[in-house]
């Protein structure tokens, strides 16, 4: 199928788990992929992936939490595609260890927010200044912004992005740009295998155990890909400024 024939989509975090499984996904169906993060050699593998399968990728190394990246980096799509279609803001980082509100860092705070949060908003706020109608910007929350099931810094950054989606959405829907959210549970992926269980907050973990079903299966990033497909297309857009949890039903 070719489901985004003909559309340039921007990818953040594009060099490994969600963001290259959507990329790769996203070249499959027809689009011209523009994949982006900070580790450049990750995301060129990814690039030479796409490129041997067929599809159409440009990367370009960008770090969002830095002023002025984002807005370089539309400008580069700008100049070689002349537009931007889709907008996937996908890159974020954990905190160290699930650290509650009364043990958070101001280093994993600082850190968190930088990326999570304002490179979001950075990315959304360089994009829209070049979109048209018929666009469509993904974000990639998650369930902890929706249930405070994570670590007190990581959770109020996601909350951040469910909020910012909301009001992206009301911004622009005269201009019949949208803006949806996607809130995954836990996703197998390089990420979350890299935390270090001797690190975890065990009264946190204990207070997420009551109120999550722990035995729900983990998503993978396959599956989320599949709902930022839709949320990206035509298919969806009646579809805006709504968040939806992808977590096999682990917090019902």
């Amino acid at each position: 199928m070719e489901r985004l024939k003909d559309k340039v989509a921007v990818i953040t975090g594009g060099n490994s788990g969600v963001g290259a499984a959507t990329a790769r996904l996203f070249a499959a169906e027809g689009a011209t992929v523009v994949i982006t993060a900070r580790r450049e050699a990750a995301l060129n593998a990814v690039a030479e992936e796409i490129t041997a399968a067929g599809g159409k990728v440009l990367a370009v190394a960008t770090d969002i939490s830095r002023t002025g990246d984002p807005e370089k980096l539309m400008g580069i799509v700008m100049e070689k595609f002349g537009k931007i279609d889709i907008l996937v803001n996908n890159a974020g980082v954990l905190d160290e260890g699930l650290k509650p509100i009364d043990r958070f860092t101001d280093e994993d705070l600082d850190k968190i927010v930088a990326i999570n949060q304002k490179g979001t908003m950075h990315m959304m706020r360089a994009a829209t200044q070049k979109m048209t109608e018929g666009a469509s910007i993904v974000n990639v929350a998650s369930i902890a912004g929706l249930r405070g099931c994570g670590g007190a810094a990581y959770v109020s950054s996601k909350a951040a992005v469910i909020g910012v989606t909301r009001h992206t959405a009301l911004r622009f829907a005269a201009q019949k740009i949208r803006c949806n959210a996607v809130c995954p549970g836990t996703i197998v992926t390089p990420m979350v295998a890299d935390m270090n269980p001797e690190n975890m907050d065990a009264d946190m973990f204990g207070s997420m155990a009551k109120h999550n079903d722990l035995t729900a299966q983990p998503c993978m990033p396959e599956d989320v890909a599949n709902i930022l497909l839709f949320l990206a297309s035509d298919e969806s857009r009646a579809v805006t400024g709504q968040i939806i949890t992808t977590d096999f039903g682990s917090t019902l």
